[in-house]
């Protein structure tokens, strides 16, 4: 079992930036990619951003290209999404989620792909 508990969330004003952290614990795998999945109230949970086990690949969702960075260090566990120039329609839960995959380059970006949720953190963009 691998447990993921997030932190950084908060109520910011639009344009502002926030960084969003995931510590990861418990039962580890070879190889297995993590990311950021955000709901906003009456929408389906989608994949905002999303890092292979090596880092070198990274996925975005097109609302979010050129504003939002995922970054993860293994050594420690943690996985990271850095946000600037933060919209109103940023605001949602923001899941921290991992999936086991085969490969130290694969990405994941769909929920059934996800094997671990965190429990979510809520960002609120007020304009």
């Amino acid at each position: 079992q691998v447990q993921l508990v997030e932190s950084g969330g908060g109520l910011v004003q639009a344009g502002d930036s926030l960084r969003l952290s995931c510590a990861a614990s418990g039962r580890t795998f070879s190889s297995y990619a993590m990311g950021w999945f955000r709901q906003a109230p009456g929408k389906e949970r989608e994949a905002v951003a999303t890092i292979s086990w090596n880092a070198v690949n990274t996925y975005y969702a097109d609302s979010v290209k050129g504003r939002f960075t995922i970054s993860r260090n293994n050594a420690k566990n943690t996985v990271y999404l850095q946000m600037h120039s933060l919209k109103p329609e940023d605001t949602a839960v923001y899941y921290c989620a991992a999936g086991i995959v085969g490969s130290d380059y694969a990405l994941v970006t769909r929920r059934y792909e996800i094997n671990y949720w965190g429990q979510g953190t809520q960002v609120t963009v007020s304009s």
